[in-house]
């Protein structure tokens, strides 16, 4: 089976596993728990990070900073830093990252479709 590995794969995997490497490319670039919904999040327009923060609710800080340096280090966000007093943060979906948008829209109508919606009392 494929191994993933947050630094890429190996030549030989990428070879005998030609099939399958774009579901590990994506499954890797979409790995962790709030990625998903932070790409969904910025598709309508470029958030600063407390309201992203704000938007997650219960994420730690140490967990969303994480989580959006990988999806920068993956170019699928960019991240504008404003030269202001306190300093204004704003993260953006790339080009690549808008790409990822119409797999998170298809995630979005399976879970509606397949998924237990919560019930009104």
């Amino acid at each position: 089976m494929v191994k993933i590995c947050n630094y890429g794969f190996d030549k030989e995997v990428i070879e005998d596993n030609r099939d399958i490497y774009g579901i590990a490319y994506t499954q890797n670039i979409l790995s962790g728990r709030y990625k998903n919904l932070i790409i969904w999040y910025l598709k309508e327009k470029d958030r600063r990070y407390s309201h992203i923060k704000k938007f997650l609710e219960d994420i730690s800080q140490g967990s969303l900073t994480k989580q959006l340096r990988e999806l920068e280090n993956d170019k699928i966000i960019s991240r504008t830093v404003y030269p202001e007093v306190p300093p204004k943060v704003v993260y953006g979906l790339t080009e690549k990252g808008k790409d990822l948008l119409p797999i998170i829209d298809m995630m979005e109508n399976y879970g509606k479709r397949h998924g237990e919606q919560p019930h009104s009392v």
